[in-house]
């Protein structure tokens, strides 16, 4: 494996940088404070291609490989997690699970726009009393004619103000039949009997907009489901694999700015006379991020490899995410040690990423999950099967 970066990858690196420095990075403790951020950013996002990364030139995207979403992923959050979980919602849980699961008919009439980021795309899976049980949700969608009618609820959906589409998960089969009875469809905002909610009071990610949907007699034409039905369980944990892999990216983007953030901070204090880089304990929480952020860019693009190849890769994205969230979160808490009292307070950016840094432990698959995952897994317990839909393979053979 060579991980070594192309110059277009170079490129995008730099890109994405020097957009997160000049567009987010002088804004973003304000749009904390207020609790929301300028809408603005995602036309600007789409102006460079990032709304559609990894997404073929046939459909409005820009063609590139999947470690190229991951590097947008890194860059972003070392700006603010809520820039990354946007393309992660937009990007790798809709449009990429419309690239793997939709039919031409339903890409020309969404995956294109999404991908030239004309639209913006969200997910509806999670439901107040249905998280990681993902069978205990209560929505159903009824076949009436050439349309089924939805009713229910989804709640800590990202975008849900804001987007326009949404990939959502209903029972369309007896409850008792658990998984085999979820099936998904593509709904639209302007649909009569949808409505959207915002949640506030967030511990983190304040800047990003996350809220309820309502489904009250929506009519969704029967085109607009998504795969057959009965396929929804799948097509779920398909569309979690893609965002997974951009929550753990995103997570090595966080350790990447605590490590920027306490090196400074590390030569511009001293006590006892000397930088406090200079005294062993700090030095071993700095060593400690570093590692972290290795080991987790690592997991991260062997995953990515695996897509590039069009292999199946659920386990492999389970163990990045679940590692580069863990690390995440302990490099933000040393960061704020390091940084003493100052690290209590938003004069430094630090307390944010500690916020930040505690939601992508619990969404799309808590950290328990994971650990059960990966144990099942060497334990015999668990095995994974080639889906019969998968994403297309990037250049299948060429090194990274």
């Amino acid at each position: 494996m060579d991980f070594t970066f192309t110059e277009e990858q170079k490129m995008l690196r730099n890109t994405v940088r020097g957009f997160v420095d000049k567009e987010i990075m002088p804004h973003i403790s304000e749009w904390d404070r207020a609790g929301q951020s300028d809408p603005a950013i995602f036309k600007k996002l789409a102006e460079l291609g990032l709304m559609g990364v990894c997404i073929p030139e046939e459909y409005g995207g820009s063609g590139m490989d999947y470690n190229s979403l991951a590097i947008v992923c890194e860059e972003l959050e070392r700006g603010d997690t809520a820039f990354r979980t946007a393309v992660s919602v937009h990007t790798g849980l809709n449009s990429m699970t419309l690239l793997q699961w939709g039919t031409e008919e339903q890409k020309r009439n969404y995956l294109i726009p999404q991908s030239k980021g004309e639209k913006i795309g969200a997910f509806g899976l999670t439901e107040p009393g249905a998280g990681s049980d993902v069978a205990a949700m209560e929505t159903t969608a009824k076949r009436e004619g050439d349309y089924y009618i939805l009713n229910g609820q989804k709640t800590w959906i990202s975008l849900c103000d804001i987007a326009d589409n949404f990939i959502v998960f209903a029972y369309t089969g007896d409850r008792s039949e658990k998984h085999k009875g979820i099936s998904a469809f593509i709904v639209e905002r302007s649909w009569e009997g949808f409505s959207s909610k915002a949640i506030k009071g967030k511990l983190g990610i304040r800047a990003g907009n996350t809220g309820e949907l309502f489904f009250e007699d929506v009519k969704v034409p029967k085109e607009n489901l998504l795969g057959k039905e009965g396929e929804g369980f799948k097509i779920a944990m398909a569309a979690l694999d893609n965002g997974r892999f951009t929550v753990a990216a995103g997570a090595v983007g966080q350790i990447m700015a605590c490590l920027e953030a306490s090196v400074n901070y590390c030569h511009e204090r001293e006590t006892f006379g000397k930088e406090i880089g200079k005294h062993q304990l700090v030095q071993q929480m700095i060593a400690k991020m570093e590692a972290g952020y290795q080991m987790s860019r690592l997991l991260v693009y062997r995953a990515g490899e695996l897509k590039n190849a069009g292999k199946r890769n659920t386990r492999e994205t389970s163990l990045a995410k679940w590692q580069a969230c863990d690390f995440a979160n302990q490099a933000a808490d040393d960061a704020v040690q390091i940084h003493g009292a100052y690290g209590y307070s938003d004069e430094y950016p630090v307390e944010r990423f500690l916020r930040n840094s505690k939601a992508p432990v619990i969404y799309e698959g808590t950290r328990e999950i994971h650990t059960i995952m990966q144990a099942e897994y060497v334990l015999g317990y668990r095995e994974d099967k080639p889906l019969n839909h998968m994403l297309p393979a990037w250049k299948v053979g060429q090194t990274i």
